[in-house]
C-alpha cells in the first residue's frame, strides 16, 4: 500500500487523462444522485481538492475527500466508481472488504458466466454437480455471488440456501428471485456459518470464497465450515484459482511480470505467486490444495479444470458457431480431468465426499 507520498503525484500529474466510461457514469450517477453530465467534473474537483487523501492499493487509487471515496484505475486513469462512505468506517483506510466490494460492485460476474467462454466454466461445474444430484436434496451455496448456480438449482426444484458476503452481489441475487422459487439468501462469511446447523445439507458449493482468502488458517476454516454444515456422505465442491495459468497469461502474455508491484509477488525460481487482499485473488497449485485437505475426513471424487485452455483462446471461443462450440465442449470435457493437463486451467474444481 502506498500512502501520501511522492507517488500520489503520478495520479495528479496525469490529471488531464482522468476519464470514465458510460458504465462508470451510470454507476456513479446512481450512487450519488448526479446527472450524467456532472459525474466527471464532480470527481475531478474532489481529486484535486487539497483535502483529498490518496491510497494506492494494487491496480487502483482510492481518493477520499469530504466523506466520499473515488476509485481510479492506476494504469488507464479510468474513474471506476465513487460512493459515499458510511460514517462508521474509517475515512483514511481501506479494508479487505472494501477492496472486494469495490471489485464486485464494478464487475459483471453474472455476465461473465453467460458469455460463451464463461459458459465453459459454468457448464463444466454444472455437469459435475448433476452427477450427484438426487431428488429432495438440500443444497447450500457459500459465496453465491449473484446467484448463477443457486438460481439454476432452485429452478430445477432443489431447496437452496445461499450465503454471500458482498452487499452488491446480494442485491443482484435478490433481483433474480422469482415468485415461489425455493431459494434464500443470507449475508455471511464463509469462515463463520453460525446461522447454519451442522450436518444440514446434502450438497455444499464453495465456489468463490477460496479465491479471496489469503492465509492457510482462513482457508482451512472455510473448508471446515463447509464440511461442518454438510451431512455425512454429502458432496462438497470447492473452486480455486490456478497459479500457473495466471503466470502464463497475466505475468507473461500481458507483461505484468515487469510491473514493480507484481515483480515482488512472483518467485523468480519457482514462479509461485504470493497474493494479498489488495491483489484480490489467491492462487493455488495442486500441492497447496492437497496440503489444505490433509486431516479432513473426505474422499476425493474429482479434481478438474473447469475452463482449461478456454481463457487463453477466449476470443476464438466467443466467435464459435453452435456446431463448433459443441465440438469444443466435447473436447474440453474429454480432457478436464486429465492429470497431465489440469495445470493449464484458470479455475480448478475439487469435488469430494464427507466421510464422517
Amino acid at each position: 500500500m502506498e500512502k501520501q507520498n511522492e507517488k500520489q503525484n503520478d495520479l495528479l500529474k496525469n490529471f488531464d487523462r482522468l476519464h470514465t466510461t458510460e458504465l462508470g457514469i451510470e454507476r456513479i450517477g446512481r450512487n450519488l444522485s448526479l446527472n450524467g453530465t456532472e459525474v466527471l467534473e464532480w470527481c475531478r474537483e474532489r481529486i484535486k481538492s487539497p483535502d483529498a487523501v490518496f491510497t494506492r492499493i494494487g491496480k487502483n487509487w482510492y481518493v477520499r475527500e469530504g466523506g466520499f471515496c473515488i476509485t481510479v484505475n492506476a494504469g488507464s486513469y479510468t474513474i471506476i466508481t465513487a460512493h459515499r462512505e458510511k460514517e462508521t468506517k474509517p475515512k483514511t483506510s481501506v479494508t479487505a472488504y472494501d477492496i472486494l466490494s469495490n471489485y464486485y460492485g464494478d464487475y459483471d460476474e453474472d455476465g461473465r458466466l453467460r458469455s460463451q467462454h464463461g459458459m465453459v466454466e459454468y457448464l463444466t461445474t454444472m455437469r459435475y454437480i448433476e452427477k450427484y444430484l438426487q431428488p429432495g436434496m438440500r443444497i447450500i451455496e457459500i459465496g453465491a455471488g449473484t446467484g448463477r448456480y443457486s438460481h439454476t438449482l432452485a429452478g430445477m426444484g432443489y431447496r437452496v440456501d445461499a450465503v454471500e458476503l458482498v452487499e452488491h452481489n446480494i442485491e443482484v441475487f435478490r433481483q433474480h428471485i422469482t415468485e415461489g422459487e425455493p431459494v434464500t439468501i443470507t449475508q455471511g462469511n464463509a469462515m463463520n456459518l453460525k446461522d447454519f446447523e451442522s450436518g444440514s445439507y446434502d450438497m455444499t458449493l464453495l465456489l468463490g470464497p477460496m479465491y479471496h482468502l489469503f492465509n492457510e488458517q482462513d482457508q482451512k476454516q472455510a473448508l471446515a465450515e463447509a464440511l461442518r454444515v454438510t451431512k455425512v456422505g454429502g458432496i462438497v465442491y470447492v473452486a480455486y484459482c490456478n497459479n500457473d495459468a495466471t503466470v502464463i497469461q497475466f505475468a507473461f502474455q500481458k507483461g505484468m511480470i515487469r510491473d514493480a508491484h507484481y515483480k515482488e509477488l512472483i518467485d523468480r525460481d519457482t514462479f509461485k505467486c504470493t497474493s494479498n487482499p489488495e491483489d484480490l485473488f489467491q492462487l493455488y497449485r495442486k500441492e497447496d490444495i492437497d496440503r489444505l485437505m490433509e486431516g479432513f475426513p473426505i474422499e476425493r471424487l474429482h479434481y478438474l479444470g473447469t475452463d482449461m485452455a478456454t481463457n487463453f483462446i477466449r476470443e476464438s471461443v466467443d466467435t464459435m458457431d453452435d456446431e463448433l462450440f459443441d465440438l469444443y465442449l466435447r473436447y474440453h470435457f474429454s480432457i478436464c480431468e486429465r492429470a497431465d493437463m489440469v495445470g493449464a486451467t484458470h479455475h480448478i474444481l475439487d469435488v469430494f465426499r464427507k466421510l464422517k
